[in-house]
């Protein structure tokens, strides 16, 4: 009898501590929840450019850093940001780790296309993470639709690597710059297609550099190739992902 108890006392305490363990994780925080005085993503869209913005979102990939100015991909639940040149010291810049919460406080702005955050925002780390899964928006590839995911972190299926010509007019999967001048540890740009229309996918070397797998994927390209791709979709005279991955179509 007594062991008998002791095994039910024992199974007791470990639908309680599986109950406990359940509350908690419906507990956690809302990723979208803002903080007093902050925009709402839709909030941030309407405001007009060269006005102050005040936004929180997630840290999706940190671009750059240098003299004290970080470039950073930010996210929510609703929409993206991109942050260009803000203010942000080394320390600061390292433990933005990935999914990490911000707050930033600047002014929004506009170049070629571009929406952004850009010089002399200010970044404030906050409590919280959440991370994006990558939205495929190849169907919206030519539709005034895509606009609305700018900065988001999206995916591109099944299109094929079309020929780009080089600085002597030669037909190649890729180039180094957008013209073909540059060397192995610049910008890489390619061009893919789907549906008959062609578009130009960029690997930004800040971004991602020589040493990433995604750099060595786009290097071991072959025109006619079909591949599936993830990045950011940023934007320069119309829509051009920075690419952060590169996979055989699947």
């Amino acid at each position: 009898m007594k062991k008998f108890l002791a095994v039910l006392l024992v199974l007791m305490l470990a639908v309680s501590f599986a109950a406990c363990g359940k509350g908690k994780e419906e507990a956690k925080p809302d990723p979208n929840a803002k903080g007093e005085g902050v925009m709402t993503w839709s909030e941030y869209v309407d405001a007009e450019l060269d006005a102050e913005v005040v936004i929180e979102a997630y840290v999706q990939a940190k671009q750059s850093w240098w003299d004290d100015k970080a470039t950073l991909y930010l996210q929510d639940p609703d929409g993206a940001y991109f942050v260009y040149n803000a203010s942000c010291t080394q320390e600061t810049f390292e433990k933005l780790g990935a999914g990490q919460k911000v707050k930033v406080t600047g002014f929004k702005t506009a170049w070629s296309g571009e929406v952004e955050i850009a010089e002399g925002a200010t970044i404030e780390i906050e409590d919280g993470t959440w991370l994006a899964e990558a939205l495929d928006v190849t169907a919206l590839l030519g539709t005034d639709e895509l606009l609305a995911h700018q900065n988001e972190y999206v995916a591109f299926k099944g299109m094929t690597v079309e020929p780009s010509k080089d600085a002597d007019g030669k037909e190649v999967p890729y180039l180094y710059k957008w013209n073909g001048t540059g060397t192995e540890g610049d910008d890489l740009y390619f061009n893919v297609s789907l549906d008959g229309n062609t578009y130009t996918f960029t690997v930004e070397s800040y971004l991602c550099d020589k040493d990433t797998d995604v750099y060595k994927a786009v290097q071991a390209l072959q025109i006619g190739d079909v591949i599936d791709m993830e990045g950011f979709l940023y934007w320069y005279e119309g829509v051009n992902p920075h690419i952060t991955k590169v996979s055989a179509a699947q």
